[in-house]
């Protein structure tokens, strides 16, 4: 993992554990920061991913209690925090954070990830044995570490694009939930949850007033992100939330912000025009790069980051704008989190429309309407007119799983080889969004949906994603709108305020309004997205159609003629079926890669 962290790295070893780390230096390059660290009294052990943005007030506080520090470290902070306080420690930070904490005398290790799942962590246990990492990678170095591939977990991942925690690819291995901690002891291991959002309390201050307060929130996140003992920079895409946090940086700043963007030169896919525009306003230092190499070059590479089958395209993106962003910083910025948070996706009002359908147009009609309009798939406003009624007609939990789904129960069918689907006959991937759906406490759907995101799509998609790409380059990102003050606080915002009359994200835009002006607010939305349907038949064609077609662990997957019927269909331009090409193409370089030399279901295999 020499990549998450090029500075240093260090390994302890005794009777009853190994710790190993590799440094990142942000805060005091110092050697001072090397870890795994030891506290003082020789108790206690840590290896610490992440920063903690309080720590200075925290080590104030400790300093008054007596506590003395070596270094100028978040890490060494950490460490007397959970001497002082235990696992109510975790209450009390604020932070990005994936760490242990090995107890000598008690002879227990105690782990926790921060509250929305922003640094990773995954862990194998089985009977005494106990082994954990941020990649799993790391974990598959193990020897005699099983690797039997989950089925229902490759279901999961063309039905999400990814494999929802606590879940991996593999049986034996599970990834620690967001704002959860675990104790293991003797054998033994715990799990427990020690942070949720809570929906349950609409605010009924005016919307001025909620206003004022969420951008001091969101100033004040920021604010605290900006501490750094090397150069720090930001992502700008040109959308409302990047251009707002790189326009508070601008004002808490003295010298003129880094920015970094990527372009592509298809234009439908291309806002680097705008964010170059909005950083001459805000005499940034701008750089920017347009993707022109073939992304067959750098896709095999970014497989192997990902570690287990992943396929949201903007992977690509984001890997070349850390790389840039690199190039000139050492910490970036980005406005992840708005869209969870304030609900800014599309998706989000197609599901608000479909709940007042649902609840207005009888069954009996709705029904009616959908046999009409499936007859006729070609034309696209019948199309949609099936969409819509065919979800109106499930109730809200198992619609909000069907918009989330990129693959129909009918596509799997045609895809997928008769064996495997037998293995996973009568299970059912939408139980992570029905999980969700059902524990959020907000009074209302939009409530409901926004929880489920935030708890199940954010970390399992968009937080994976950024790691992975930005740790590709040994870059940090922070995220001022992932805080959970801001998230805590944007929770309690009544859905009106977020949602209004099919504007999305209205409050949030109202307080950014002063900062990026009307032309960002009004310009429609692009999202990080990359020509999919093209690349298949031009860059990526020849690459995919190999992959997928030769290898000789597919057949155990797929059936040849159900891949070869959507393969023709998008070659011919009948159809556009990039996403599933790309999450076919994804799964197939992952198979090609370690881990996988065993797959007849039920056998296991030593990577």
């Amino acid at each position: 993992m020499v990549h998450r962290g090029p500075d240093m790295g260090e390994v302890v070893v005794d009777s009853d554990m190994g710790l190993c780390h590799r440094r990142l230096s942000i805060i005091d390059l110092s050697e001072d920061g090397r870890q795994p660290m030891v506290s003082g009294d020789g108790r206690y052990t840590i290896v610490f991913n992440g920063e903690i943005y309080n720590f200075q007030a925290l080590r104030n506080e400790l300093a008054a209690k007596g506590y003395e520090f070596r270094s100028r470290t978040d890490t060494e902070v950490l460490l007397a925090l959970y001497a002082d306080q235990g696992v109510a420690s975790l209450q009390k930070i604020r932070g990005m954070y994936a760490y242990a904490i090995w107890d000598n005398k008690k002879k227990e290790l105690f782990a926790a990830r921060d509250r929305i799942g922003k640094k990773p962590f995954y862990y194998y246990h089985q009977g005494d044995r106990f082994a954990f990492a941020s990649e799993l990678k790391s974990i598959l170095e193990l020897d005699d570490i099983p690797t039997e591939i989950d089925y229902t977990a490759v279901l999961d991942y063309f039905k999400y694009l990814y494999v929802p925690h606590p879940k991996t690819i593999y049986k034996g291995i599970s990834k620690l939930e967001p704002g959860h901690y675990l104790l293991y002891s003797d054998g033994k291991l715990t799990i427990r949850e020690y942070w949720d959002v809570d929906f349950s309390s609409p605010s009924t201050s005016d919307s001025r007033e909620l206003g004022e307060e969420l951008f001091a929130i969101i100033r004040d996140a920021v604010e605290c992100r900006l501490i750094s003992d090397v150069p720090l920079g930001a992502f700008l895409s040109g959308g409302v939330d990047s251009s707002g946090i790189v326009a508070l940086m601008a004002q808490i700043c003295r010298e003129p912000i880094t920015t970094c963007t990527i372009g592509f030169n298809d234009k439908k896919h291309n806002e680097a025009v705008y964010a170059k525009a909005f950083a001459q306003k805000l005499n940034a230092k701008h750089h920017e790069q347009y993707i022109k190499d073939e992304p067959a070059r750098i896709i095999k590479k970014l497989v192997w980051h990902f570690d287990e089958p992943f396929a949201d395209s903007s992977m690509v993106p984001t890997y070349y704008v850390s790389k840039m962003a690199r190039q000139h910083v050492t910490v970036a910025l980005s406005g992840d989190g708005g869209d969870e948070s304030f609900a800014g996706y599309e998706k989000y009002t197609i599901d608000s429309y479909e709940n007042r359908v649902r609840e207005l147009v009888p069954a009996a009609l709705l029904k009616g309407i959908c046999g009409v309009a499936g007859r006729f798939p070609q034309w696209n406003t019948l199309k949609r007119l099936h969409s819509l009624s065919s979800s109106a007609l499930l109730d809200p939990a198992q619609a909000f799983y069907v918009t989330n789904s990129f693959i129909t129960d009918q596509q799997a069918e045609q895809i997928f080889s008769d064996t495997f689907l037998q293995e996973v006959r009568g299970y059912d991937p939408a139980v992570h969004t029905l999980r969700y759906y059902q524990q959020a406490n907000g009074t209302d759907h939009l409530s409901k949906i926004l929880y489920t995101d935030l708890k199940l799509f954010l970390p399992g998609d968009i937080l994976v994603k950024v790691d992975r790409m930005t740790m590709a380059n040994s870059l940090e990102m922070r995220s001022p709108l992932l805080d959970h003050k801001v998230i805590e606080f944007a929770a309690r915002l009544p859905s009106s305020l977020k949602l209004r009359n099919g504007e999305k994200k209205y409050l949030l835009k109202e307080v950014l309004r002063p900062l990026v002006g009307d032309e960002v607010l009004t310009r429609k939305k692009h999202g990080f997205t990359v020509p999919l349907n093209a690349w298949f038949r031009d860059e990526l064609r020849d690459m995919a159609e190999s992959s997928i077609f030769e290898s000789e662990k597919m057949p155990l997957f797929f059936s040849r003629p159900g891949l070869q019927q959507i393969w023709d269909e998008h070659q011919r331009c009948t159809m556009n079926h990039g996403t599933l090409l790309w999450t076919v193409f994804m799964f197939s370089l992952w198979l090609e890669g370690p881990g996988t030399d065993s797959l007849q279901y039920g056998e296991e295999s030593n990577a």
